[in-house]
């Protein structure tokens, strides 16, 4: 459909906790498309959530496929309309960046396995197990729908917050 501007931080719009998807109609499914060709066009993104595009909708993308530190373990493109973890395992540390945050990459420490539950663009429901990158990238952008981001969760703001270099 479209690509889409990036909201930027402080937007207060990225701190909104994200309203449930009810029926999956052609608006959501022009939301849905939106966000794939909004992280395909940038070149470098693993994954969009609603709000980030001004939608406070819950549903996100996700694909590590392209990315050296995804290559090897993906489930692909996932498009994931009201998902919702439900077992989290293990923990790692990683170097996060956001699209809403561009000028900032952060050390964060998440859950190395998890279970998710959603419903797919064809309102499928499914259940998928993600490790590694795909599960770090799945919960960052799930932390969008519920008006997070990795800023939040980095220990010490000092210490684990990094300015890009350009």
């Amino acid at each position: 459909m479209a690509v889409k501007e990036i909201l930027l931080y402080p937007d207060p719009l990225l701190k909104t906790v994200c309203a449930p998807i009810a029926t999956l109609d052609a608006e959501v499914d022009a939301l849905l498309q939106d966000l794939i060709d909004t992280m395909v066009d940038s070149g470098h993104s693993v994954g969009v959530a609603a709000p980030q595009i001004g939608a406070p909708r819950r549903a996100v993308v996700v694909d590590v496929s392209k990315s050296k530190l995804g290559r090897d373990n993906n489930h692909g493109l996932l498009v994931m309309v009201n998902p919702e973890i439900l077992e989290k395992d293990g923990e790692e540390t990683m170097r996060e960046g956001c699209m809403s945050v561009p000028d900032y990459t952060g050390n964060v420490t998440r859950a190395e396995n998890i279970l998710v539950q959603f419903l797919d663009r064809d309102g499928s429901d499914r259940v998928i197990r993600a490790s590694g990158f795909e599960a770090v990238a799945i919960q960052h952008e799930l932390d969008h729908l519920d008006g997070q981001l990795f800023l939040d969760r980095v220990s010490n703001l000092k210490t684990d917050v990094f300015r890009r270099k350009k």
